[in-house]
């Protein structure tokens, strides 16, 4: 086995609070830890499923002086989560207003059932239904 592991994925956003609540509150994720950068005018805010001990996480970076939304780079992919009723999942978060970019559904070349949601700044995030 690795020494290694996955730590967190960087994700920089505008509005820190309304991340928070798309992936604590829609998502489920806890808030892991908070923490404020006086000096260089930045908070880290760190969400996920379990403990950063021995799983990996999201790292929110908000600058505070940013005046604009970010434009994501064409490099960017999307986040991963595996959902156990995605057709459920998914009334759940078009009711709260979150955005659905592709409607569940199986793959176009496989069988695994699949939706993409963004979150409020834009990011892409594959849900995978995992019975």
């Amino acid at each position: 086995m690795s020494q290694y592991r996955l730590l967190h994925t960087m994700l920089r956003v505008f509005d820190l609070d309304k991340s928070l609540d798309f992936y604590t509150r829609l998502l489920g994720m806890k808030m892991l830890r908070r923490t404020d950068y006086e000096g260089g005018r930045f908070t880290l805010a760190f969400v996920g499923y379990g403990e950063e001990s021995d799983t990996a996480v999201i790292e929110l970076t908000h600058n505070w002086d940013q005046a604009e939304p970010y434009v994501i780079g064409s490099g960017y992919g999307h986040i991963a989560i595996g959902v156990p009723d995605i057709y459920g999942t998914c009334e759940t978060l078009r009711a709260e207003g979150a955005k659905i970019t592709r409607e569940p559904g199986p793959m176009k070349h496989g069988s695994t059932v699949i939706a993409f949601i963004e979150d409020p700044d834009g990011y892409k995030i594959e849900l995978i239904e995992r019975k």
